[in-house]
């Protein structure tokens, strides 16, 4: 008798906290369970590709350390195993283990024109803008220039607006440029 009460009582409170999950793409997991039941779902953390909000959900890992991954990652420092997360953090491999099932790590080559390298049009000169396919010389002063006499772009539309560029400009932009 004692045991159906409590197994009652565990379905509702498990079924919550999945439909928490599920439903929250930034709920910060705090369990080992909670790390089951988003591993039930599916959920992955491309360690590649993650922003400092994805890899807050990872139990342990601050605020501080997550900014600095990110960062890494921007610079090029490919991060490729746990292994290499957990040296990049400064933390016990052990630390990370239980965490194995959300995380991926994906190698991407920088050259492929599938996932083309972007460049920060808010920290970019003109030598940096030259990866960029079909952009004219023209266009790349005029971004520098805007950008020191107005400030930094805050995003597409912002970028779009104040060069008053067409769709088709913006179109191809949007795969080399972040902000």
């Amino acid at each position: 008798m004692v045991f159906s009460s409590w197994s009652k009582q565990l379905n509702p409170r498990k079924r919550k906290l999945k439909q928490q999950i599920e439903n929250d793409p930034y709920y910060r997991f705090q369990s080992l369970e909670e790390i089951a039941i988003a591993t039930e779902l599916g959920i992955k953390i491309d360690v590649t590709h993650a922003t400092v909000d994805d890899l807050l959900r990872v139990p342990g890992i601050s605020i501080h350390q997550a900014r600095n991954l990110v960062e890494l990652i921007q610079i090029g420092v490919e991060i490729l195993s746990i292994e290499d997360m957990a040296a990049a953090l400064n933390m016990p491999l052990s630390r990370l283990k239980p965490f194995t099932a959300i995380l991926a790590f994906s190698y991407y080559d920088p050259d492929s024109l599938i996932n083309p390298q972007k460049i920060n049009i808010n920290t970019a000169t003109l030598e940096d803008l030259v990866i960029i396919p079909n952009f004219s010389e023209y266009l790349k002063q005029e971004i520098i220039s805007d950008r020191q006499q107005n400030g930094k772009y805050k995003n597409l539309v912002d970028l779009q607006k104040r060069l008053q560029l067409n769709a088709i400009i913006i179109s191809e932009l949007m795969h080399y440029i972040s902000f």
